[in-house]
């Protein structure tokens, strides 16, 4: 019995993935087309399954993959109560970025998340409703906010060209992830002083709802041997 591993399908995300484990004497390839959606491993009794990296996290929670590597940020925003149905295996050194909040670059007066709190407030008087943030991380944003004990905003859904909306109108300010903040500054938005929601990279996940029976845990130790050998 083999274990399933969920790796990103394409890009940058993949090929890093896969010399980060062909550093740890487990070969991958993807096999067949360009187009089709198979892969190979040799080194270890592993599944290869080619997976977006949105889909690995819900494949991990319904356990029907044994690991997966996605972005942390992905499994803490879809999976409610992540670290009771995953459990980390390793932090993979790539794939970093960081989900901040950010507001247009002409708030002068607006630094912190304490002033983000009064401008809601104060735009809410004004304006008759709540201060926009465009995010596709609700869960996260949500928690964060309220732990910062920021109110009188609402959460506008974005899946794409977040940093556009301030300048559309369609929000006030975003929660999105960055890895240099160019993209920000190119579209005239600033990070909150105390901004970052979470940093993120790649991490290789185990479900805990997987079927685990002596063979898979064979499997996962002999996985995890070539790792911390590594």
């Amino acid at each position: 019995m083999t274990i399933r591993l969920g790796v990103p399908s394409k890009g940058r995300l993949m090929d890093k993935t896969f010399a980060w484990f062909a550093d740890r004497g487990l070969d991958m390839r993807r096999s067949g087309s360009e187009r089709e959606y198979a892969a190979e491993v040799a080194g270890a009794d592993v599944e290869l399954m080619l997976l977006s990296a949105g889909e690995i996290p819900r494949e991990l929670a319904a356990g029907r993959i044994h690991l997966g590597v996605t972005g942390s940020d992905l499994v803490q925003e879809r999976i409610p109560a992540w670290d009771q149905s995953v459990e980390v295996v390793a932090q993979m050194g790539f794939g970093h970025a960081d989900l901040v909040i950010a507001v247009p670059a002409c708030w002068v007066d607006v630094a912190t998340l304490d002033d983000l709190d009064a401008v809601a407030a104060a735009f809410r008087a004004r304006h008759g409703f709540r201060l926009r943030i465009a995010t596709k991380y609700h869960r996260l944003v949500r928690d964060f906010l309220r732990e910062a004990g920021v109110a009188d905003y609402q959460l506008v859904d974005s899946q794409g060209a977040t940093e556009g909306t301030v300048a559309h109108g369609t929000a006030e300010a975003i929660a999105d992830i960055t890895s240099t903040g160019e993209t920000l500054r190119a579209n005239h938005l600033k990070i909150l002083d105390d901004g970052l929601i979470h940093r993120s990279e790649a991490t290789l996940f185990r479900a805990r709802g997987a079927a685990w029976g002596a063979a898979e845990r064979a499997a996962l130790d002999q996985v995890i041997g070539l790792i911390d050998g590594a």
